[in-house]
């Protein structure tokens, strides 16, 4: 029997770079996925109307664009799309970043060979044997190297990447709803990370190649290094305490979104 896969793909200000993912999904590796949802992050851009315009031109896809109710941010995005798996019953879900930086291609191999359902976090990696970095400079790729280290210290978890566009989850793991309180911000991935060590999930890494073109980057390198090491540190401090507490600055009752 077979596997129902949701392939979600975050839109936020994607115009230029959202039909060459949409372009990732073809003959070879369509049937993998169930359903395909866009989930756009109130863009302010063209990027909207630029997948509906996919939608009509591929009807042999089963694809929909969902609309947040207002900007949650990117990794609130997420939440809508694991409520959406929860809901429609779907076994797993696969995080495709809708900026082009990384390819549906590199997880082809184990969603044929069905090597992800060993485990229930099955992590793409830029930073291990295998992986390849695309316009990415030194400095950065030395940064990540150090912080996979302090991570694989402070959660026991050997870690290769602490938050590439190119993830999957097992949508059982998701029902606890243990990420709901995590930041809505690029270091919810680091929170999940965090949060999988602490509800010993089975954690898997695999190599992926990683571009930067024409993407806009959001991340501010020194706030998010201090901010992220104060992330870490609370969770050593006090594992119970960090999965329980509230790690948001806007309280947000319910992520929801209109499908267009």
């Amino acid at each position: 029997m077979n596997n129902k896969i949701l392939l979600f793909i975050p839109m936020y200000n994607c115009e230029k770079q959202i039909t060459r993912v949409l372009g990732q999904i073809n003959n070879s590796n369509k049937k993998y996925f169930s359903e395909i949802i866009v989930v756009d992050n109130r863009s302010t851009d063209n990027g909207e109307q630029v997948v509906v315009e996919y939608i009509k031109k591929h009807p042999e896809l089963t694809l929909k664009i969902l609309k947040n109710n207002e900007n949650y941010g990117l990794e609130g995005s997420h939440k809508v799309a694991f409520d959406y798996a929860i809901n429609n019953n779907f076994d797993y879900l696969i995080v495709l970043h809708g900026d082009d930086q990384g390819d549906i291609s590199n997880l082809t191999p184990y969603l044929e060979s069905k090597e992800y359902e060993e485990y229930d976090c099955f992590l793409g990696a830029r930073f291990m044997k295998g992986s390849k970095l695309q316009g990415y400079s030194k400095f950065r790729t030395i940064g990540n190297y150090v912080y996979n280290f302090l991570f694989t210290i402070g959660t026991g978890l050997n870690i290769y990447d602490l938050g590439s566009g190119l993830n999957m989850y097992k949508v059982d793991i998701l029902k606890n709803k243990f990420y709901f309180k995590f930041i809505d911000n690029l270091m919810f991935n680091y929170c999940m990370i965090m949060g999988s060590s602490y509800l010993k999930h089975k954690v898997k890494f695999f190599p992926i190649i990683w571009r930067e073109d024409d993407q806009v980057s959001n991340v501010k390198l020194t706030s998010q290094a201090i901010k992220v090491l104060k992330l870490l540190f609370l969770f050593i401090l006090n594992k119970q305490k960090f999965m329980t507490s509230e790690h948001r600055t806007k309280i947000i009752k319910e992520y929801n979104a209109q499908t267009i």
